[in-house]
């Protein structure tokens, strides 16, 4: 479980610099193409890959050349969300998407989920809607529902091919890991380049220095999420459930407390019955054992 803690902060980290940029004069797609240049280079320099043996193996191309093309899109969509709605709000957009693993999990893995388990996932997708529901006296505009359901829909499948790219054993997931980062690169370079050439964007130096950063935060985020669906291989629901419910609960509280982002009272509802589910799951987690 500590590796979903590690990865529950990291990911809400994420969130929190883009929060932050916001008000800042920053280009967020190059902040996102530089990420992936520091955590390849991270990647490189930690995990020593195995790039000898890839030509020598039948690779799930498909796999990484799908996770290459999604991460920096979706990450685009992320950013996007949060300068719109919150870093709250999308958080739970984002794992509101745990309900595409899960299914996935159940009708192609043949998980079998026990009882109680059940219950807190029931509970978790009653408090992601319960967080989510706003007045219906609000203005609700087109951005505020597109950008949100996009990352709902990206990360969703993200969560489901990195759950396969765990499972590929010809080849250690770190190196794995290094091809869909380059890829994932080579995508969000060509994306600045247009924009460069349609002189919508500059270059900033700040831009570099700041995606750097983001890319560690990003990278340990991927890392520590690969590492417990490892450990929990047996279990890839209760991976998917905790890490979207710590993330919605963490990222509510942060976004409650320091950036004073708006909940009404079924929203709070929300939290706690989040709290609840986080629980339940946990405890089915040890008492399968």
């Amino acid at each position: 479980m500590l590796y979903l803690i590690f990865s529950i902060i990291c990911s809400v980290t994420v969130g929190i610099l883009f929060k932050i940029l916001k008000k800042y004069s920053v280009s967020f797609q190059q902040i996102i193409n530089w990420n992936y240049v520091s955590a390849l280079i991270f990647c490189f320099l930690a995990f020593q890959p195995q790039l000898d043996t890839v030509s020598s193996l039948q690779l799930p191309w498909q796999t990484f050349l799908i996770l290459a093309l999604l991460l920096p899109v979706v990450f685009i969509f992320m950013a996007a969300s949060v300068k719109t709605i919150g870093i709250a709000k999308t958080d739970i957009a984002q794992r509101l998407s745990l309900c595409i693993p899960i299914l996935v999990s159940v009708f192609i893995f043949k998980e079998e989920i026990s009882s109680l388990k059940t219950i807190g996932l029931v509970i978790g997708f009653l408090s992601v809607f319960l967080i989510f529901y706003t007045n219906s006296k609000t203005t609700i505009s087109t951005k505020s529902i597109l950008f949100p359901l996009l990352v709902f829909l990206g990360y969703g499948i993200i969560d489901v091919f990195f759950k396969q790219l765990a499972g590929f054993t010809a080849l250690p997931y770190t190196t794995s890991l290094f091809l869909v980062f380059f890829g994932a690169l080579l995508i969000s370079t060509l994306i600045t380049l247009v924009q460069f050439f349609r002189k919508k964007e500059h270059f900033q130096w700040k831009n570099v220095w700041i995606g750097l950063g983001v890319g560690i935060v990003n990278f340990s985020n991927i890392l520590f999420y690969l590492k417990a669906h490892k450990a929990l291989a047996s279990n890839p629901s209760t991976v998917f459930a905790m890490m979207n419910f710590g993330v919605i609960v963490l990222g509510s509280i942060i976004g409650i407390l320091i950036f004073k982002e708006k909940f009404n009272k079924i929203n709070y509802w929300g939290i706690g019955t989040a709290l609840v589910a986080i629980a339940l799951v946990t405890w089915a987690q040890f008492y399968a054992k």
